[in-house]
């Protein structure tokens, strides 16, 4: 029981718990997430209510086929600011003096932009129920769609943290998540373009291929390899380039 209570309160004490709380605290207490969320639900649930309506199917397929480019400009605006906003008031520079770590301080950030961008797309859970009454949606592409989602918004938020760590512009760290995300999205849209040499290999790179797998309702290990791949490297990037700036 006493070990128990002792690591919760090491975890509560974390200090990547602690300032992943301050981050989400700050995040829920401006506009800028309702205005966010909000501009998400119009999007996704324009993509929704069109099919629903127009097609009369009962199914979430359109609004996943897109999610990768929907995140690709979202999650960006989620993100801009973490980094960014505080070393242009300098009070990353305080922040760093304390005992933390740049690990500690990255994985705070991380944790915070995963969790908002995962509260983001919550909402469209209501979308699912709304339909329930005229029918019932195929499980596996729908499970498949959000599982692939969750992976996305993971590897996005890692993107979109270290391009707010490069810069104290909040609007050159959108622009910067951004491009990236659209790259890794859009990558295999040129492939009809490209050499057969090297097809195979942007096939692998690109997010839209390998979040199209697992929206299908396939567990494929080389599509989870990827997307924590992808994650862990703009992570270690991240806390390298923050040790680079402290030293």
């Amino acid at each position: 029981m006493n070990g128990g209570k002792m690591n919760k309160n090491n975890l509560k004490s974390s200090p990547a718990i602690i300032i992943m709380r301050r981050e989400l605290g700050a995040y829920f207490t401006s506009p800028v997430a309702y205005i966010v969320t909000g501009l998400f639900l119009i999007i996704t649930g324009v993509m929704f209510f069109t099919t629903f309506y127009l097609y009369n199917r009962a199914e979430l397929r359109n609004m996943f086929t897109l999610m990768p480019v929907i995140l690709s400009l979202f999650i960006p605006a989620l993100t801009m600011r973490l980094f960014a906003e505080e070393k242009k008031s300098g009070s990353l520079e305080t922040l760093m003096t304390l005992p933390v770590t740049e690990f500690d301080v990255v994985l705070g950030k991380f944790l915070a932009a995963f969790i908002s961008s995962l509260t983001m797309i919550a909402p469209t859970l209501f979308y699912l129920l709304g339909i329930l009454p005229f029918g019932t949606p195929d499980a596996g592409p729908v499970i498949g769609g959000y599982n692939g989602t969750v992976f996305l918004c993971a590897a996005f938020s890692s993107i979109g943290v270290f391009a707010s760590s490069i810069t104290k512009n909040q609007i050159i760290a959108f622009f910067t998540a951004m491009i990236i995300c659209i790259t890794m999205t859009m990558i295999s849209a040129f492939l009809v373009f490209l050499p057969a040499p090297i097809v195979s290999l942007l096939q692998f790179l690109s997010a839209n291929e390998h979040f199209t797998s697992i929206s299908r309702g396939i567990i494929d290990t080389r599509d989870l390899l990827y997307f924590v791949s992808l994650t862990a490297l703009f992570f270690c990037i991240t806390v390298i380039g923050q040790q680079e700036e402290r030293k």
